[in-house]
Protein backbone atom coordinates (compact mmCIF):
# COMPACT_ATOMS: atom_id res chain seq x y z
CA UNK A 1 0.00 0.00 0.00
CA UNK A 2 1.16 3.11 -0.22
CA UNK A 3 2.50 5.56 2.57
CA UNK A 4 1.66 9.23 2.58
CA UNK A 5 2.94 11.95 5.11
CA UNK A 6 -0.53 13.69 6.33
CA UNK A 7 0.13 17.06 4.85
CA UNK A 8 -3.36 19.50 4.21
CA UNK A 9 -2.36 18.89 1.00
CA UNK A 10 -2.18 15.26 0.70
CA UNK A 11 -5.33 15.23 3.17
CA UNK A 12 -7.44 17.19 0.38
CA UNK A 13 -6.04 15.05 -2.69
CA UNK A 14 -7.25 11.90 -0.64
CA UNK A 15 -10.62 13.72 0.07
CA UNK A 16 -11.11 14.55 -3.85
CA UNK A 17 -10.10 11.11 -4.87
CA UNK A 18 -12.44 9.63 -2.38
CA UNK A 19 -15.48 11.76 -3.80
CA UNK A 20 -14.97 10.36 -7.49
CA UNK A 21 -16.81 7.00 -5.77
CA UNK A 22 -20.11 8.63 -5.61
CA UNK A 23 -22.87 7.57 -6.84
CA UNK A 24 -23.74 11.18 -7.70
CA UNK A 25 -20.62 11.17 -10.16
CA UNK A 26 -22.03 8.55 -12.21
CA UNK A 27 -24.29 11.03 -14.51
CA UNK A 28 -23.49 9.22 -17.57
CA UNK A 29 -25.74 6.43 -16.27
CA UNK A 30 -28.84 8.04 -15.20
CA UNK A 31 -30.35 8.48 -18.19
CA UNK A 32 -30.35 4.91 -19.06
CA UNK A 33 -32.23 4.27 -15.54
CA UNK A 34 -34.66 6.81 -15.70
CA UNK A 35 -35.78 5.12 -19.25
CA UNK A 36 -35.96 2.11 -17.60
CA UNK A 37 -37.98 3.90 -14.25
CA UNK A 38 -40.25 5.48 -16.62
CA UNK A 39 -40.85 2.27 -18.89
CA UNK A 40 -41.60 0.28 -15.52
CA UNK A 41 -44.26 3.00 -14.41
CA UNK A 42 -45.92 2.66 -17.83
CA UNK A 43 -45.85 -0.75 -18.69
CA UNK A 44 -45.58 -2.19 -15.43
CA UNK A 45 -45.59 -5.95 -14.87
CA UNK A 46 -44.92 -6.61 -18.95
CA UNK A 47 -41.71 -3.88 -18.40
CA UNK A 48 -40.33 -5.90 -15.67
CA UNK A 49 -40.71 -9.04 -17.27
CA UNK A 50 -38.45 -7.85 -20.40
CA UNK A 51 -36.01 -6.37 -18.51
CA UNK A 52 -35.50 -9.53 -16.24
CA UNK A 53 -35.15 -11.88 -19.90
CA UNK A 54 -32.60 -9.36 -20.77
CA UNK A 55 -30.13 -8.50 -18.06
CA UNK A 56 -30.64 -11.84 -16.21
CA UNK A 57 -31.62 -14.27 -18.99
CA UNK A 58 -34.74 -15.62 -16.96
CA UNK A 59 -38.31 -16.12 -18.32
CA UNK A 60 -40.57 -14.77 -15.65
CA UNK A 61 -44.20 -14.06 -15.73
CA UNK A 62 -46.66 -13.46 -13.03
CA UNK A 63 -47.10 -17.20 -12.43
CA UNK A 64 -43.62 -17.41 -11.51
CA UNK A 65 -42.29 -13.96 -10.42
CA UNK A 66 -43.25 -14.58 -6.51
CA UNK A 67 -41.01 -17.14 -4.48
CA UNK A 68 -43.28 -19.76 -3.77
CA UNK A 69 -43.86 -21.86 -0.41
CA UNK A 70 -42.18 -24.43 -2.03
CA UNK A 71 -39.64 -23.42 -3.39
CA UNK A 72 -38.92 -22.10 0.38
CA UNK A 73 -38.91 -25.06 1.59
CA UNK A 74 -36.20 -26.75 -0.88
CA UNK A 75 -33.88 -23.70 0.01
CA UNK A 76 -33.89 -25.00 3.33
CA UNK A 77 -32.76 -28.19 2.10
CA UNK A 78 -29.79 -26.58 0.13
CA UNK A 79 -28.75 -24.83 2.92
CA UNK A 80 -26.14 -25.97 5.68
CA UNK A 81 -27.92 -26.27 8.89
CA UNK A 82 -24.94 -24.78 10.76
CA UNK A 83 -25.26 -21.69 8.98
CA UNK A 84 -28.76 -21.60 9.32
CA UNK A 85 -28.30 -21.55 13.42
CA UNK A 86 -25.98 -18.98 12.65
CA UNK A 87 -28.14 -16.93 11.08
CA UNK A 88 -31.04 -17.31 13.96
CA UNK A 89 -27.59 -16.46 16.77
CA UNK A 90 -26.74 -13.27 14.51
CA UNK A 91 -30.77 -12.93 14.17
CA UNK A 92 -31.07 -12.76 18.10
CA UNK A 93 -28.60 -10.22 18.58
CA UNK A 94 -29.73 -7.79 15.73
CA UNK A 95 -33.54 -7.89 17.16
CA UNK A 96 -32.26 -7.22 20.61
CA UNK A 97 -29.99 -4.50 19.56
CA UNK A 98 -33.18 -2.60 17.49
CA UNK A 99 -35.75 -3.00 19.91
CA UNK A 100 -33.81 -0.90 22.04
CA UNK A 101 -34.18 1.62 19.41
CA UNK A 102 -37.90 1.60 19.62
CA UNK A 103 -39.64 5.05 20.48
CA UNK A 104 -43.10 5.51 21.60
CA UNK A 105 -46.05 8.25 20.94
CA UNK A 106 -45.90 10.96 23.54
CA UNK A 107 -48.49 13.46 24.69
CA UNK A 108 -48.09 16.86 27.13
CA UNK A 109 -50.95 18.09 28.23
CA UNK A 110 -51.52 21.51 30.75
CA UNK A 111 -54.00 22.86 32.93
CA UNK A 112 -54.48 25.66 30.61
CA UNK A 113 -56.17 23.35 28.07
CA UNK A 114 -53.51 22.32 25.67
CA UNK A 115 -52.43 19.40 24.59
CA UNK A 116 -49.43 18.51 22.59
CA UNK A 117 -47.62 15.53 21.63
CA UNK A 118 -46.38 13.32 18.67
CA UNK A 119 -47.80 10.17 17.44
CA UNK A 120 -45.29 7.41 15.91
CA UNK A 121 -46.58 5.31 13.48
CA UNK A 122 -44.95 2.24 11.48
CA UNK A 123 -45.13 2.83 7.78
CA UNK A 124 -47.68 0.35 6.06
CA UNK A 125 -45.36 -1.30 3.24
CA UNK A 126 -41.50 -1.24 3.14
CA UNK A 127 -40.01 -2.87 0.12
CA UNK A 128 -36.19 -4.46 0.70
CA UNK A 129 -33.73 -4.75 -2.24
CA UNK A 130 -31.47 -7.43 -1.79
CA UNK A 131 -28.37 -7.55 -4.69
CA UNK A 132 -27.50 -10.99 -6.13
CA UNK A 133 -24.53 -9.81 -8.35
CA UNK A 134 -20.82 -10.03 -7.89
CA UNK A 135 -21.57 -11.80 -3.89
CA UNK A 136 -24.58 -13.33 -1.98
CA UNK A 137 -25.35 -11.08 1.32
CA UNK A 138 -27.71 -13.06 3.81
CA UNK A 139 -26.46 -10.90 6.47
CA UNK A 140 -27.77 -7.39 4.44
CA UNK A 141 -31.26 -9.27 4.12
CA UNK A 142 -31.13 -9.82 8.18
CA UNK A 143 -30.06 -6.11 8.21
CA UNK A 144 -32.77 -4.49 6.14
CA UNK A 145 -35.68 -6.75 7.59
CA UNK A 146 -35.31 -6.78 11.47
CA UNK A 147 -35.62 -3.30 11.99
CA UNK A 148 -38.71 -2.84 10.17
CA UNK A 149 -40.25 -5.59 11.90
CA UNK A 150 -39.17 -4.20 14.79
CA UNK A 151 -40.33 -1.05 14.57
CA UNK A 152 -44.26 -2.63 13.08
CA UNK A 153 -44.06 -2.27 9.20
CA UNK A 154 -47.08 -3.74 7.88
CA UNK A 155 -45.82 -5.73 5.17
CA UNK A 156 -42.20 -6.25 3.90
CA UNK A 157 -41.56 -6.98 0.59
CA UNK A 158 -38.24 -8.27 -0.65
CA UNK A 159 -36.76 -8.35 -4.32
CA UNK A 160 -33.63 -10.18 -5.57
CA UNK A 161 -32.32 -11.26 -8.82
CA UNK A 162 -33.18 -14.97 -9.66
CA UNK A 163 -30.51 -17.14 -12.25
CA UNK A 164 -31.23 -17.79 -15.92
CA UNK A 165 -33.52 -20.78 -14.28
CA UNK A 166 -35.44 -18.54 -12.40
CA UNK A 167 -34.05 -19.74 -9.22
CA UNK A 168 -33.06 -17.64 -6.23
CA UNK A 169 -29.61 -17.76 -4.21
CA UNK A 170 -31.45 -20.71 -1.32
CA UNK A 171 -29.21 -18.51 1.36
CA UNK A 172 -30.66 -15.50 0.50
CA UNK A 173 -34.71 -17.12 0.57
CA UNK A 174 -33.96 -18.89 4.05
CA UNK A 175 -32.52 -15.36 5.49
CA UNK A 176 -35.37 -13.88 4.13
CA UNK A 177 -37.75 -15.98 6.02
CA UNK A 178 -35.79 -16.04 9.39
CA UNK A 179 -35.86 -12.30 9.64
CA UNK A 180 -39.48 -12.02 8.46
CA UNK A 181 -40.24 -10.79 4.89
CA UNK A 182 -43.79 -11.16 3.73
CA UNK A 183 -43.32 -11.69 0.22
CA UNK A 184 -40.04 -12.11 -2.05
CA UNK A 185 -40.00 -11.34 -5.45
CA UNK A 186 -37.68 -12.32 -8.37
CA UNK A 187 -36.71 -9.09 -9.62
CA UNK A 188 -32.95 -7.38 -9.43
CA UNK A 189 -32.10 -4.22 -10.91
CA UNK A 190 -33.56 -0.59 -11.94
CA UNK A 191 -36.65 -2.09 -12.90
CA UNK A 192 -37.03 -4.01 -9.18
CA UNK A 193 -36.67 -0.34 -7.56
CA UNK A 194 -39.03 1.09 -10.10
CA UNK A 195 -41.70 -1.62 -9.32
CA UNK A 196 -41.51 -1.20 -5.93
CA UNK A 197 -41.76 2.19 -6.31
CA UNK A 198 -45.10 2.75 -8.46
CA UNK A 199 -45.96 -0.82 -8.34
CA UNK A 200 -47.49 -3.45 -10.68
CA UNK A 201 -49.88 -5.90 -11.00
CA UNK A 202 -48.06 -8.33 -9.18
CA UNK A 203 -46.10 -6.48 -7.14
CA UNK A 204 -47.49 -3.80 -4.10
CA UNK A 205 -46.45 -0.22 -4.03
CA UNK A 206 -44.40 -0.08 -1.15
CA UNK A 207 -43.82 3.51 1.00
CA UNK A 208 -39.83 2.85 1.47
CA UNK A 209 -37.08 1.25 -0.23
CA UNK A 210 -34.15 0.36 1.25
CA UNK A 211 -31.41 -1.90 0.31
CA UNK A 212 -28.13 -2.30 -0.87
CA UNK A 213 -26.97 -2.19 -4.90
CA UNK A 214 -24.93 -1.59 -7.40
CA UNK A 215 -24.95 1.62 -9.85
CA UNK A 216 -27.75 1.20 -11.59
CA UNK A 217 -29.95 0.11 -8.22
CA UNK A 218 -28.65 3.29 -5.99
CA UNK A 219 -29.86 6.09 -9.13
CA UNK A 220 -32.94 4.19 -9.72
CA UNK A 221 -33.53 4.95 -6.14
CA UNK A 222 -32.26 8.32 -6.33
CA UNK A 223 -35.04 8.51 -9.48
CA UNK A 224 -37.80 7.65 -7.61
CA UNK A 225 -36.96 9.32 -4.25
CA UNK A 226 -40.16 11.80 -3.25
CA UNK A 227 -42.69 8.81 -5.09
CA UNK A 228 -41.59 6.62 -2.33
CA UNK A 229 -39.20 7.05 0.93
CA UNK A 230 -35.53 5.74 0.84
CA UNK A 231 -32.79 4.65 3.43
CA UNK A 232 -30.01 6.10 1.18
CA UNK A 233 -27.91 6.39 -2.59
CA UNK A 234 -24.93 4.31 -0.99
CA UNK A 235 -21.66 4.20 -2.06
CA UNK A 236 -18.70 1.32 -2.33
CA UNK A 237 -17.60 0.64 0.77
CA UNK A 238 -14.75 2.01 2.91
CA UNK A 239 -12.84 1.86 5.73
CA UNK A 240 -10.75 3.94 8.12
CA UNK A 241 -8.36 2.27 10.71
CA UNK A 242 -7.41 4.89 13.46
CA UNK A 243 -3.98 3.47 14.46
CA UNK A 244 -0.54 3.90 17.38
CA UNK A 245 2.32 2.01 17.98
CA UNK A 246 0.73 0.00 19.84
CA UNK A 247 -1.35 -1.64 17.40
CA UNK A 248 -0.95 -5.25 15.67
CA UNK A 249 0.16 -4.62 11.59
CA UNK A 250 -1.41 -8.03 11.20
CA UNK A 251 -4.76 -7.51 12.14
CA UNK A 252 -4.94 -3.59 11.15
CA UNK A 253 -3.43 -5.50 7.33
CA UNK A 254 -6.44 -7.88 7.53
CA UNK A 255 -9.02 -6.22 8.59
CA UNK A 256 -8.07 -3.41 5.75
CA UNK A 257 -8.54 -5.97 3.20
CA UNK A 258 -11.60 -6.94 4.82
CA UNK A 259 -13.35 -3.85 2.83
CA UNK A 260 -11.18 -3.70 -0.47
CA UNK A 261 -12.78 -6.65 -0.93
CA UNK A 262 -16.18 -5.77 -1.57
CA UNK A 263 -15.34 -4.33 -4.88
CA UNK A 264 -12.91 -2.39 -7.01
CA UNK A 265 -14.18 0.84 -5.89
CA UNK A 266 -14.01 0.02 -2.25
CA UNK A 267 -11.88 1.97 0.00
CA UNK A 268 -9.40 1.11 2.56
CA UNK A 269 -7.34 3.72 4.71
CA UNK A 270 -5.11 3.45 7.70
CA UNK A 271 -4.41 6.44 9.46
CA UNK A 272 -1.30 6.05 11.96
CA UNK A 273 1.12 8.21 14.01
CA UNK A 274 3.56 5.57 13.55
CA UNK A 275 5.86 4.81 10.47
CA UNK A 276 6.95 1.77 11.74
CA UNK A 277 3.55 0.63 11.50
CA UNK A 278 2.97 1.76 8.25
CA UNK A 279 5.68 0.25 7.21
CA UNK A 280 4.82 -3.66 8.57
CA UNK A 281 0.96 -2.97 7.69
CA UNK A 282 1.96 -2.70 3.73
CA UNK A 283 3.79 -5.36 4.72
CA UNK A 284 0.99 -7.50 6.13
CA UNK A 285 -0.83 -6.51 3.30
CA UNK A 286 1.24 -7.48 0.44
CA UNK A 287 1.77 -11.03 2.02
CA UNK A 288 -2.56 -11.33 2.43
CA UNK A 289 -2.95 -10.03 -1.28
CA UNK A 290 -1.21 -12.98 -2.86
CA UNK A 291 -3.25 -15.86 -0.67
CA UNK A 292 -6.59 -14.31 -0.44
CA UNK A 293 -9.45 -15.45 -2.84
CA UNK A 294 -10.52 -11.91 -4.19
CA UNK A 295 -7.12 -10.91 -5.15
CA UNK A 296 -7.67 -9.09 -8.38
CA UNK A 297 -10.50 -7.08 -6.54
CA UNK A 298 -8.42 -6.33 -3.75
CA UNK A 299 -5.34 -5.15 -6.01
CA UNK A 300 -7.37 -2.83 -7.95
CA UNK A 301 -9.27 -1.34 -4.92
CA UNK A 302 -5.81 -0.75 -3.15
CA UNK A 303 -4.59 0.59 -6.23
CA UNK A 304 -7.15 3.13 -6.54
CA UNK A 305 -8.19 4.19 -3.05
CA UNK A 306 -6.29 2.63 -0.80
CA UNK A 307 -4.27 5.00 1.41
CA UNK A 308 -1.45 5.00 4.65
CA UNK A 309 -1.72 8.38 6.22
CA UNK A 310 1.10 9.09 8.81
CA UNK A 311 0.42 11.73 10.98
CA UNK A 312 2.48 13.62 13.11
CA UNK A 313 0.38 13.72 16.37
CA UNK A 314 -2.83 11.35 16.90
CA UNK A 315 -5.06 15.33 16.82
CA UNK A 316 -3.97 15.33 13.43
CA UNK A 317 -4.79 12.21 13.19
CA UNK A 318 -8.22 12.30 14.58
CA UNK A 319 -9.10 15.70 12.62
CA UNK A 320 -7.98 13.65 9.60
CA UNK A 321 -10.54 10.62 10.30
CA UNK A 322 -13.16 13.17 10.99
CA UNK A 323 -12.99 15.01 7.72
CA UNK A 324 -12.81 11.70 5.85
CA UNK A 325 -16.37 10.43 7.97
CA UNK A 326 -15.78 6.87 6.75
CA UNK A 327 -18.47 4.01 6.80
CA UNK A 328 -16.26 2.12 9.45
CA UNK A 329 -13.80 3.33 11.81
CA UNK A 330 -11.50 0.85 13.85
CA UNK A 331 -9.90 2.60 16.59
CA UNK A 332 -6.74 0.60 17.54
CA UNK A 333 -4.79 2.79 19.79
CA UNK A 334 -3.62 2.84 23.34
CA UNK A 335 -6.58 4.92 25.05
CA UNK A 336 -9.38 3.94 21.94
CA UNK A 337 -12.43 5.07 24.37
CA UNK A 338 -10.67 8.17 24.73
CA UNK A 339 -9.88 8.59 21.17
CA UNK A 340 -13.62 7.65 20.30
CA UNK A 341 -14.64 10.50 22.23
CA UNK A 342 -13.20 12.86 20.04
CA UNK A 343 -14.67 11.18 17.06
CA UNK A 344 -17.75 13.13 15.20
CA UNK A 345 -17.47 11.27 12.30
CA UNK A 346 -18.24 7.67 11.12
CA UNK A 347 -20.78 5.49 10.80
CA UNK A 348 -20.02 2.91 13.21
CA UNK A 349 -17.36 2.82 15.37
CA UNK A 350 -14.86 -0.33 16.38
CA UNK A 351 -13.35 0.12 19.40
CA UNK A 352 -10.04 -1.85 20.18
CA UNK A 353 -8.16 -4.95 18.49
CA UNK A 354 -10.88 -7.37 18.86
CA UNK A 355 -13.56 -5.68 17.29
CA UNK A 356 -13.04 -6.13 13.98
CA UNK A 357 -15.20 -5.12 11.42
CA UNK A 358 -16.96 -8.32 9.92
CA UNK A 359 -17.93 -8.39 13.80
CA UNK A 360 -20.45 -5.60 12.77
CA UNK A 361 -21.40 -6.74 9.31
CA UNK A 362 -22.51 -9.98 10.55
CA UNK A 363 -23.09 -10.37 14.26
CA UNK A 364 -22.52 -7.94 16.95
CA UNK A 365 -26.27 -6.78 16.16
CA UNK A 366 -25.78 -2.56 14.95
CA UNK A 367 -26.66 -2.15 11.78
CA UNK A 368 -24.08 -2.44 8.83
CA UNK A 369 -26.13 -0.44 6.75
CA UNK A 370 -24.32 2.60 7.08
CA UNK A 371 -23.25 6.21 5.25
CA UNK A 372 -21.23 6.34 2.99
CA UNK A 373 -19.07 8.73 0.92
CA UNK A 374 -18.51 11.24 4.08
CA UNK A 375 -22.15 11.34 4.40
CA UNK A 376 -22.29 10.42 8.29
CA UNK A 377 -21.10 13.84 8.73
CA UNK A 378 -25.32 14.41 8.35
CA UNK A 379 -26.61 10.80 8.08
CA UNK A 380 -26.62 7.74 10.58
CA UNK A 381 -26.56 3.92 9.99
CA UNK A 382 -30.30 2.12 9.35
CA UNK A 383 -32.31 1.91 12.40
CA UNK A 384 -35.85 1.48 13.66
CA UNK A 385 -36.69 5.18 12.94
CA UNK A 386 -36.28 4.81 9.64
CA UNK A 387 -39.43 2.41 9.48
CA UNK A 388 -41.56 4.90 11.30
CA UNK A 389 -43.38 8.07 10.62
CA UNK A 390 -44.24 11.02 13.07
CA UNK A 391 -47.40 13.29 13.11
CA UNK A 392 -47.62 16.13 15.45
CA UNK A 393 -50.42 16.12 17.47
CA UNK A 394 -52.39 19.69 18.89
CA UNK A 395 -55.44 20.11 20.86
CA UNK A 396 -56.62 23.85 22.31
CA UNK A 397 -59.80 24.14 24.12
CA UNK A 398 -61.26 27.21 23.57
CA UNK A 399 -60.12 28.70 26.62
CA UNK A 400 -56.79 27.71 25.32
CA UNK A 401 -57.06 29.83 22.05
CA UNK A 402 -58.73 32.49 23.24
CA UNK A 403 -56.03 33.84 25.29
CA UNK A 404 -53.61 33.60 22.21
CA UNK A 405 -55.91 34.12 19.19
CA UNK A 406 -55.44 37.96 18.71
CA UNK A 407 -51.53 36.82 18.78
CA UNK A 408 -51.97 34.66 15.99
CA UNK A 409 -54.15 37.04 13.95
CA UNK A 410 -51.24 39.30 14.70
CA UNK A 411 -48.76 37.31 13.51
CA UNK A 412 -50.74 35.93 10.11
CA UNK A 413 -51.79 39.70 9.14
CA UNK A 414 -48.28 40.18 9.22
CA UNK A 415 -47.23 37.80 6.66
CA UNK A 416 -50.71 39.24 4.52
CA UNK A 417 -52.24 35.76 5.72
CA UNK A 418 -56.24 37.09 5.79
CA UNK A 419 -57.66 34.16 5.58
CA UNK A 420 -55.05 31.95 8.03
CA UNK A 421 -56.51 35.68 10.42
CA UNK A 422 -59.89 34.90 9.89
CA UNK A 423 -59.85 31.29 10.40
CA UNK A 424 -58.86 32.28 14.23
CA UNK A 425 -60.63 35.34 14.07
CA UNK A 426 -64.43 33.62 13.40
CA UNK A 427 -64.18 31.36 16.21
CA UNK A 428 -64.31 34.64 18.45
CA UNK A 429 -67.27 37.02 16.83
Amino acid sequence: MRIVTLTQESKQNLLEDLLKRSPNNYGAYEEKVAAIVDDVRKRKNEAVFEYTEKFDHAKIDASNIKVTKEELEEAYTQVDPELIEVIRKALVNIRSYHEKQKRTSWFDSKEDGTLLGQKITPLARVGVYVPGGKAVYPSSVLMNIVPAKVAGVGKIIMTTPCNAEGKVNPTTLVAANEAGADEVYKVGGAQAIAALAFGTESIEKVDKIVGPGNIYVALAKKAVYGFVNIDSIAGPSEILVLADETANPRYVAADLLSQAEHDEMASAILITTSMELAKKVSEEVDGFVEVLSRKDIITKSLEQFGYILVAETMQDAIDAANEIASEHLEIVTANPFEVMTRIRNAGAIFIGEYSSEPLGDYFAGPNHVLPTNGTSRFFSPLNVDDFVKKSSIVYYSREALEAVHEDIEKFAKAEQLTAHANSIHVRFE
